[in-house]
């Protein structure tokens, strides 16, 4: 049986950011455009959160299943470590989901955006079968895809539209910077996990690349929406304020550049998910200042 501290760590609360980020943005957004709206802001967190620790379990579960899982460098896992029944694991997985499913009809029915329940369908599909069922794709290399669009535009405007019922060009860009940051930390995850994904097969985009190219995307994905956040400046001036998030960036930066390779890069998850933290609150604050 695992015990409640090793149920919390399945969970990767290191990733929450990347749930937390996204409403952040969105949320700044909609106030920008005059749109005060607590309520459906809580419901859409509890969506996002509770879909990024049903992703987590679901990833534990389906890798574990398949043995990927067997000779792991990052943290512990509930069902490669033998911690936790793969049954249990499934069933907490699909819990996550339906928290995630509940909370999203409620946000839909308050906000009259009816048509988002197929959206958040796809979410949940795009989650389960992410390393789920006979041929997932997140070994086929397309996991930074879908991170992108579910976690960046989806997540982003999604929030945006439920409290202010319209998007405009600034929270368009700012959900793209969204989604690249988020991004990054799934190659920071995935160049770490390279030699042993290469054993078993899983062919992620970092695989793919190799080292030297993973490293580079790296670069890409954090450098990139600071860019655009000085072009999102164009019409919210208030949006450089994400440059204050920009120190956050070095260290993990540093390490990834410096090759670190095996658990040394383990930090890097969680310096990524701090500094898409960081961005998330500086952009947030920006967009809501106009």
């Amino acid at each position: 049986m695992a015990t409640t501290a090793e149920w919390v760590e399945g969970a990767r609360p290191r990733t929450l950011p990347t749930a937390i980020s996204p409403v952040l943005v969105g949320t700044g957004a909609a106030l920008g455009a005059g749109a005060v709206a607590p309520g459906s802001a809580l419901l859409a967190l509890v969506v996002a959160v509770a879909l990024v620790v049903g992703v987590n379990f679901a990833n534990d579960y389906s890798d574990g299943i398949r043995g990927t899982d067997d000779d792991r460098v990052g943290p512990q896992r509930l069902v490669g470590s033998r911690a936790a029944e793969p049954g249990a694991v499934r069933a907490a997985a699909f819990a996550c989901f339906g928290v995630a499913a509940v909370a999203g009809l409620v946000l839909t029915a308050v906000s009259g955006q009816w048509w988002l329940v197929l959206v958040g369908a796809l979410c949940i599909v795009g989650a389960w079968y992410y390393t789920g069922g006979a041929r997932p794709y997140g070994y086929a290399g397309l996991g930074e895809v879908a991170v992108f669009v579910f976690f960046g535009p989806v997540a982003v405007l999604g929030t945006t539209l439920t409290q202010a019922g319209a998007v405009d060009a600034a929270a368009a860009g700012a959900a793209v910077g969204t989604g690249l940051l988020t991004c990054a930390v799934l190659v920071a995850n995935n160049l770490r996990d390279i030699p042993g994904d290469r054993v078993v097969g899983k062919r992620t985009l970092a695989v793919r690349l190799g080292e030297h190219g993973t490293r580079m995307l790296y670069l890409a994905l954090v450098l990139v929406p600071f860019v655009i956040a000085v072009g999102v400046a164009f019409d919210r001036p208030g949006a450089l304020v994400a440059l204050l998030a920009l120190p956050a960036a070095v260290r993990p930066v540093r390490i990834v550049l410096g090759g670190a390779q095996g658990p040394a890069l383990i930090p890097v998850l969680r310096d990524t998910g701090l500094l898409l933290l960081a961005w998330g609150i500086a952009v947030a604050i920006g967009l809501a200042a106009g």
